[in-house]
């Protein structure tokens, strides 16, 4: 079974065509500057890659085109369309309506449409990739998988803010928790290696990318997840914040005449590491840096490390141990700098790792844990398009 897979934005649409039953990625690509005067459309498949540069009027063209490459007798992988069974699509967020994956109907994208305000970059360009998809392949099955919906079992100790109760109650202000699609495959994954059932554990999970979030998953429920209402609360990210005392937030605005869309533009993309270290967001430059001297990326790549370490210790105590501590994401995977940072000195909260095997493992699964660690500390490589094309096998099979 084909399942194609969309991660729609305003002005850009990522796709992979994936055969579930051998779980390979046949195809994938990225239409960028949708809407605009140029747009590039940039795919991959039978190892060649190709990038066409020329208007994309909406996200209706630009499937259009992907159509087109999926059968083209040069570039195509399927040699009808009917072969694409169904089309999974990541949404941002799901509120409190979805707590798991959906089929879409009308009445789903009305309660997606709904929750616009919670993620206003986000949705609007979901629910185009949507509409899109049914001019374009008319009767096909979409399935709807929502980031936050792994994480609708915190419970309101957990989820609840200190502000007044009625806030929560008309405006939906809670946390929410994000990434779950990776953080339950992950967590999966890494129980199957240890010859483990995910349900029988505790486990952390970290997702650290240029997106970060980290997951207290016990015995295969999401207790407890760093980031919040949005994804700018917890981890240090790439352009993102993180943790904040909000009093400084609004002592910032007043002093330095921010507007709220200014505040807002400052806290999403000149913040975490880029504000830290000056302009690098990359942390591979920021390890160099580093190594270099450079006191910004010190204090960029310090952060990082200790920010992380705090919600593994804090995520501990709430799930009063861990089983497994799963390192995935861009960072998580290949930094193992990074890794090497977090780690060092948790030994009493039973990590032992082994760090010369750690310093040598990048972008493979793998255990790096001495036998004798209390708790299996791992690097595992996470596939959030396979999650989603799995979840849309399943629904439409069902």
């Amino acid at each position: 079974m084909k399942i194609l897979v969309l991660n729609c934005g305003s002005s850009s649409l990522k796709y992979q065509l994936i055969d579930v039953d051998t779980q390979s990625v046949l195809t994938k690509g990225l239409l960028e500057r949708i809407g605009l005067e140029q747009g590039v459309f940039s795919y991959t498949c039978k190892g060649e890659k190709h990038t066409v540069e020329c208007p994309i009027h909406n996200h209706t063209d630009g499937l259009r085109m992907v159509m087109e490459a999926l059968v083209s007798h040069e570039t195509g992988v399927i040699e009808s369309l009917q072969e694409v069974t169904a089309v999974g699509h990541r949404f941002a967020h799901g509120g409190e309506f979805f707590k798991e994956s959906v089929l879409i109907t009308p009445e789903v994208l009305e309660k997606a449409r709904a929750l616009t305000s919670l993620a206003p970059l986000h949705i609007p360009g979901n629910i185009m990739g949507v509409e899109a998809m049914a001019e374009v392949l008319p009767g096909i099955k979409q399935v709807a998988v929502f980031d936050t919906a792994f994480n609708l079992t915190i419970e309101p100790k957990n989820y609840l803010y200190g502000i007044p109760y009625e806030y929560y109650e008309q405006y939906g202000i809670r946390r929410y928790g994000f990434h779950g699609t990776s953080h339950r495959f992950v967590a999966k994954k890494g129980a199957k290696m240890v010859g483990k059932y995910w349900k029988d554990l505790k486990i952390i999970t970290c997702h650290l990318g240029s997106g970060a979030s980290i997951c207290a998953i016990d015995h295969g429920k999401s207790v407890n997840n760093s980031m919040g209402m949005t994804s700018l609360e917890g981890l240090t990210m790439g352009s993102r914040c993180g943790d904040i005392d909000v009093g400084a937030l609004l002592y910032l605005m007043e002093r330095a005449g921010m507007s709220v869309k200014e505040a807002n533009d400052m806290l999403y993309k000149k913040s975490g590491l880029v504000g830290l270290s000056g302009g690098a967001q990359d942390m591979r430059d920021i390890w160099a840096g580093r190594n270099e001297g450079d006191q910004r990326c010190i204090y960029a790549f310090d952060v990082f490390a200790q920010r992380c370490k705090k919600y593994i210790g804090a995520f501990m105590a709430q799930m009063n141990g861990c089983d497994l501590l799963i390192f995935t994401g861009g960072i998580g995977e290949n930094a193992w700098f990074m890794r090497h940072a977090i780690l060092q000195d948790m030994e009493w909260l039973g990590v032992d790792v082994d760090m010369d095997l750690n310093d040598c493992t990048a972008g493979m699964d793998c255990v790096i844990s001495r036998p004798r660690s209390r708790v299996t500390t791992m690097v595992v490589t996470t596939d959030e398009e396979l999650a989603i094309a799995i979840d849309t096998y399943k629904i439409v099979s069902a």
